[in-house]
């Protein structure tokens, strides 16, 4: 499922962004190249929805990142430089499970 995220992300709706993605069972690519700001508290919530979504055996890919620094939350985060290659990176299986060619 492939969500797209504009304008300004902040503490005034950051419940609202975890409730609908954190109801999500199957993979979501979160589209954020219309994002135009985006406090401590979303991101704290990108990271919430994402490790509880990898326990129930989901994904959450952020694709056009431009703001989240690569150290940090951008190396838990499973960040792409597309929704395209976001979505490309939900039809492969995670690197852990992949079967390393003979």
């Amino acid at each position: 499922m492939l969500i797209s995220v504009s304008d300004e992300r902040d503490a005034a709706n950051a419940d609202e962004l975890e409730s609908y993605i954190g109801r999500m069972r199957r993979p979501v690519v979160l589209e954020l190249g219309g994002l135009t700001f985006m406090d401590s508290i979303d991101l704290h919530v990108l990271l919430r929805v994402h490790g509880d979504g990898r326990r129930r055996g989901g994904s959450l890919r952020l694709a056009a990142v431009r703001d989240v620094p690569r150290a940090g939350a951008g190396n838990v985060l499973d960040l792409h430089n597309s929704a395209e290659a976001a979505g490309i990176a939900t039809l492969s299986p995670p690197a852990h499970r992949r079967r390393r060619p003979r």
